[in-house]
């Protein structure tokens, strides 16, 4: 589903080069869900902004379900993103004047989908969530974790295939950032593909693999799923 080969993204000014990514190499099959873990400075955000398509690669390939990224114009990167691409973010971005079902329909209307489509994946999307009795009410009436369910709602609404998660429980408590995890978990075991960079060890480990980044490069692949343990070497 997603495929970095000998990636490098260098950020230049006239004075100095600072290398985000060297030599970044990962492999995301399609149906797993992925952690992205390390330090502050690492290249995790980097990674994920050139994942989501926000950002271009200095060199190297990027592949997202087959299709090489690389040299795409932005028309082509903004049509393949729009196909394949969801994001979930840690603050929400949720429009506070308008309902839970606007909020979702946003998006659709950039897509230009016809009202009876948009309407029907909006429902379906707050029902995965567990907010369809509540698609009228707007996001200052909700706790910190339905806001976050309707930022997934949104994300789910497009049917992406991919889910990219930039810290999506970095705001909530314990309980409430399990309880979107124990969410995300149920996407995925629904064939959604998860990458999803966290500070949280305890989130980390729940998901099937977890990738650790330190200076731009993956410095470990640990894994939770022994099914997955015979394809290593595709990892590393």
């Amino acid at each position: 589903m997603l495929r970095m080969q000998k990636l490098n993204k260098v950020y230049r000014t006239h004075l100095i080069e600072t290398h985000a990514l060297r030599g970044f190499e990962i492999h995301v099959r399609e149906g797993e869900f992925v952690t992205v873990t390390g330090p502050s400075g690492s290249g995790k955000t980097t990674f994920l902004n050139i994942a989501g398509l926000l950002e271009e690669l200095t060199d190297g390939d990027y592949f997202l379900d087959g299709v090489n990224v690389k040299g795409l114009d932005d028309n082509a990167r903004t049509r393949l993103r729009n196909e394949k691409l969801g994001f979930i973010f840690q603050g929400f971005n949720l429009i506070p004047d308008l309902n839970l079902f606007d909020n979702v329909d946003v998006p659709l209307r950039y897509r230009g989908l016809p009202a009876k489509e948009r309407k029907e994946r909006i429902e379906d999307a707050l029902a995965q969530v567990g907010l369809a009795a509540r698609m009228k009410h707007y996001p200052a009436e909700l706790s910190g974790g339905q806001q976050q369910r309707v930022a997934i709602a949104r994300a789910l609404a497009g049917s992406p295939k991919v889910l990219l998660a930039d810290e999506p429980t970095g705001n909530l408590d314990t309980q409430m950032a399990r309880s979107v995890m124990e969410l995300l978990e149920e996407i995925n075991a629904r064939g959604t593909t998860i990458l999803m960079v966290t500070h949280d060890p305890e989130l980390a480990i729940r998901a099937q693999r977890n990738v650790h980044i330190i200076d731009g490069q993956v410095s470990d692949l640990v894994r939770q799923t022994p099914s997955l343990a015979t394809t290593t070497a595709h990892y590393a």
